[in-house]
């Protein structure tokens, strides 16, 4: 068994290395999907022995079956959002306490102490639906802020607006999550000036709006809000963990996530720094079910190990993805 501690107390490459081999031969002997997988693809467990030879699971798999590593009841089913009729994703989690660790050891690292904030949070497309994995953490990081003002906010923008504006004049640190779209139409009703306000997108017009790339939609947010950058996250359905953006989108990870950019054409090599490519994401609080997953993203990165998502695959363009007749 592999002890979730050793993964959270990651502090180097060569342990994120030797840690990430442990997970892939214990998933390929105790997941039956991903072993099948690998199998299609010929890889044998032993002959792994570098992160560029794992295999990457592609994300429809979790539409698809059911990506497991253990045998343990599962304690919440995390589902994407998708439009009616569509087939959505399922995370079965059976220890849901891995991603609270994740998340609230990811967040401090990046952002401190969560008693420091109130924390405000626009996710209306989200809030109307259940398994949302997005408003699992929210709501919880709500809670640990302990903080009277924090909270949820739907269509009542009249009263988030009076809420932001005399929290930030107080000289309160506050965290405003918003999803894409909501937050563009909050600064339709509102200018603001915001001086204590960190405003993080988690992405997403979910087909209120038309998308538009990321430089444009972060000008239009920092003018509105009247903040000098806007700030990202990084996750989805399929991981525990997320990475962040602390401004011009440059993502970092925490040091049990990491990302590895593949080649557009073959979905089994891998593209060098600054190069687009397909991402590949290695979560190792993903333990229970799959820590290597080829996303749908499109993105490059740097040799610091930090990474920007510049957009996402046409369904036409996956390469590699034929492997769902599995």
């Amino acid at each position: 068994m592999i002890n979730p501690q050793d993964i959270f107390s990651i502090s180097s490459q060569k342990q994120f290395e030797k840690m990430a081999l442990k997970v892939f031969r214990f998933q390929y002997e105790n997941n039956l999907v991903y072993q099948e997988f690998c199998d299609f693809l010929k890889v044998e467990k032993h002959t792994v022995k570098t992160l560029q030879q794992i295999p990457f699971l592609p994300i429809q798999f979790f539409k698809s079956h059911t990506v497991v590593s253990n045998t343990n009841s599962i304690q919440e089913t995390f589902t994407s959002s998708g439009t009616t009729g569509m087939i959505t994703s399922k995370h079965l989690v059976t220890d849901v306490s891995l991603y609270e660790q994740s998340y609230r050891l990811a967040f401090s690292e990046f952002y401190g102490n969560i008693e420091n904030y109130a924390v405000l949070a626009l996710l209306p497309s989200y809030l109307e639906r259940s398994g949302s994995s997005l408003i699992y953490m929210v709501k919880d990081l709500i809670e640990l802020s302990n903080n009277e003002n924090s909270g949820f906010y739907l269509h009542n923008y009249e009263e988030l607006i009076a809420k932001l504006t005399e929290l930030d004049a107080s000289g309160q640190n506050v965290i405003l999550i918003g999803v894409t779209y909501a937050l563009l139409d909050l600064i339709e009703k509102q200018n603001f000036q915001l001086k204590n306000t960190i405003i993080m997108e988690t992405g997403g017009m979910k087909g209120k709006r038309k998308e538009i790339i990321r430089e444009e939609l972060h000008a239009t947010l920092s003018k509105g809000f009247g903040v000098s950058g806007i700030h990202s996250e990084y996750g989805m359905t399929e991981l525990l963990s997320q990475a962040y953006s602390l401004g011009h989108g440059i993502f970092e990870c925490p040091n049990w996530m990491q990302i590895l950019i593949r080649d557009p054409e073959d979905a089994m090599t891998f593209v060098d720094y600054g190069k687009t490519g397909g991402v590949n994401v290695i979560d190792l609080a993903n333990i229970n079910s799959c820590s290597f997953i080829a996303t749908q993203d499109l993105g490059k990165k740097h040799p610091n190990n930090s990474f920007e998502i510049l957009g996402r695959f046409d369904n036409s363009d996956i390469r590699g993805c034929n492997l769902m007749v599995l």
